[in-house]
């Protein structure tokens, strides 16, 4: 799926200062572009030319329009970045015919978050996140994809009986802040595009979609059939909920299972 993918080691831990700039939580408004520049200036040109992807860089995929980079934070997590111009979650581009849709190809980059590891992770351990305007640090969309919190896993299995095709009243709390939950089925998320379902599936969604935060989880159903649960809050500013589904990953990885 994605080219290039390989980059030493070493130097996937020795960022430039412009990707801490980017990747460091709170990131002062005029570097809110640093995540568009790393994509244009050096992921695209570098596989454009046949070179070796310099870090942060970890692949291109021209066919799906993304790329992808190991973000500083975390032992593993990495971002998915479309390769053309999209602010978030909010771009009105997300919900155009014919868009294509990113969030099969954010489920393929868990493998760079599994060789980062140096294990496969559990279905129901890998998690992606789309934060709100609210609740960003950069004015290019990521999505990111980490492993899940095992207390986020924990909830969804209690609450799997509740969960049908529909969302739900709020059932997980990450963070301090409530969920509401939908099932999706399938392996993959082709043709399941996680943003027009909440636009579509929760009302007021659509007409307030800079709120909006989403996350998709990997799922193993009765008689192990795979899916996805997916996750939708909206930011409230003045209940402190800024709208981060990055909060129901976790970036230590400390839920997976060790290697034996």
């Amino acid at each position: 799926m994605f080219g290039r993918a390989r980059a030493p080691l070493l130097a996937l831990l020795v960022l430039a200062p412009l990707v801490r700039a980017a990747l460091a939580g709170g990131t002062p408004a005029a570097d809110r572009g640093a995540l568009w520049r790393i994509v244009t200036a050096r992921c695209v040109p570098a596989f454009g030319e046949g070179a070796t992807l310099p870090p942060p860089c970890l692949a291109v995929d021209p066919a799906r329009g993304v790329a992808v980079i190991k973000d500083r934070v975390g032992v593993a997590q990495v971002l998915v970045i479309p390769t053309d111009r999209i602010t978030g979650i909010e771009d009105p581009a997300l919900l155009s015919p014919g868009r294509p849709d990113l969030w099969p190809a954010a489920w393929g980059a868990r493998r760079l978050v599994e060789a980062r590891l140096g294990r496969a992770l559990p279905r129901d351990l890998v998690g992606l996140a789309l934060n709100s305007a609210m609740g960003r640090s950069q004015d290019q969309l990521h999505i990111h994809v980490d492993c899940l919190r095992g207390a986020v896993r924990d909830q969804l299995r209690r609450a799997a009986p509740m969960i049908g095709a529909a969302f739900t009243a709020p059932v997980v709390v990450a963070g301090g802040h409530s969920y509401r939950v939908r099932r999706l089925a399938g392996g993959g998320l082709a043709g399941q595009d996680p943003v027009r379902l909440v636009a579509d599936g929760v009302a007021g969604a659509r007409a307030a979609m800079a709120r909006q935060t989403i996350a998709v989880v990997g799922a193993v159903f009765a008689g192990g059939r795979p899916g996805f649960w997916l996750l939708e809050d909206q930011a409230d500013a003045a209940a402190g909920d800024f709208g981060h589904a990055e909060d129901l990953l976790d970036h230590a990885c400390a839920a997976v299972p060790p290697i034996r």
